[in-house]
């Protein structure tokens, strides 16, 4: 079945699902985008309502499908008969984890006016606390919210806690922001505040803990739900501000720009052998007309890491579909998700030491923080 084969009528039709199928440029994902779907419209009784939910609201079906074949990369074997929660997965040791996709959105991403320059202009001049505010508030409700269908809090009925194949297996919540925000540091910084209560860091370099925040109608929002046992329901989060359009977009041979930023983790020893005492600190280096790099270098310890930022032209940008996923750990978990289940080279790998209260962040070199692409149009 096609995706992109319109089964409402036009006025419903969400407005980055007709900028695909009407811009020439935007074209080409729409083969990406039904390769992402291998396996998942074999639902037979629930493929026509999946279709309709994608071409009216877009964001929360695109996380699914770009879900469905990242768990197909990492090898899992995808048990399409049980429908809630949405993705049953069979690891090749037997072991099965339930997983329950969500987004957060803005309450305006259902509005053409929404994507038009102006409006991406007024968000980019929002004040970053205020974003950042605002994406907590949404990620956590919507963290909330797939909790209680799980425990069956607020009298849900059929709660997937009832259900055999989810009993004394790990539950993990898949979630991603969908924001036209430029800023996707701030998303990642808000999802650190949700799960571990991490401040972002001062000037300093020192980070701070947050237990809370105040919302605009005055009421506490009660942060770090996984330094505690209040969600032990949940085994883990998994989390990306790059599992979106835009990763169809870089899977295409589409023309235009592309800004993206990798971490960067060497030893002092290579660092001194490669770059030089001199590159640390900030450095912006000009490879070529279509190439800048804009690269952070400090030491930490053993190592001297930061991050490259390249700013290129398209056909120099590679990334693999797991790149910029996350994970992140529940410590108190009833049933923990175990550490190798999603141990892809580029799949960051976030926890939380009880005793210390810090996060442990385990990045491979080279790990895809954040991508941004500019097509032409």
């Amino acid at each position: 079945m096609n995706l992109f084969s319109p089964l409402v009528e036009e006025g419903r039709l969400h407005p980055l699902f007709k900028k695909i199928v009407s811009e020439t440029a935007y074209q080409p994902t729409m083969s990406i985008i039904n390769q992402w779907s291998d396996g998942l419209l074999g639902r037979k009784k629930e493929s026509n309502k999946f279709i309709k939910e994608f071409q009216t609201t877009f964001n929360s079906s695109l996380w699914e499908l770009y879900l469905n074949k990242a768990f197909i990369e990492l090898g899992y074997e995808i048990d399409y008969s049980k429908e809630s929660p949405d993705f049953h997965l069979i690891h090749s040791s037997g072991r099965k984890i339930n997983v329950e996709a969500v987004t957060s959105n803005n309450k305006d991403n259902v509005c053409a006016e929404y994507y038009s320059n102006t409006s991406l202009h007024d968000a980019i001049e929002r004040s970053n606390e205020d974003f950042l505010d605002q994406s907590t508030i949404k990620l956590i409700g919507k963290i909330k919210d797939k909790h209680e269908l799980f425990t069956g809090a607020g009298c849900k009925k059929h709660p997937y806690s009832s259900l055999e194949h989810v009993k004394g297996n790990p539950f993990v919540i898949a979630i991603a922001p969908f924001d036209n925000h430029m800023s996707y540091a701030q998303n990642n910084m808000a999802i650190n505040r949700v799960l571990y209560g991490i401040d972002p860091p001062s000037a300093d370099g020192s980070q701070k803990n947050i237990d809370h925040i105040i919302n605009t109608n005055n009421q506490r929002i009660d942060l770090g739900i996984f330094t505690n046992d209040t969600y032990k329901s949940v085994s883990a989060v998994i989390f990306s501000t790059t599992g979106m359009f835009g990763k169809a977009v870089v899977q295409t041979d589409f023309k235009g720009m592309v800004r993206a930023t990798r971490y960067r983790q060497l030893s002092v020893d290579t660092f001194l052998n490669t770059e030089g005492k001199h590159s640390l600190g900030h450095t912006h280096i000009k490879i070529d007309s279509e190439h800048d790099l804009f690269r952070i270098r400090f030491y930490d310890g053993a190592n001297v890491c930061g991050a490259d930022m390249h700013f290129y032209a398209s056909p120099k940008h590679k990334e693999s579909h797991l790149d910029g996923l996350h994970i992140y750990y529940n410590p108190y978990a009833e049933v923990p998700l175990n550490k190798d289940l999603f141990a892809a080279s580029e799949i960051t790998q976030n926890d939380y030491d009880t005793q210390s209260k810090r996060m442990i962040c385990n990045h491979n070199d080279g790990s895809l923080v954040s991508r941004q692409t500019f097509t032409l149009v």
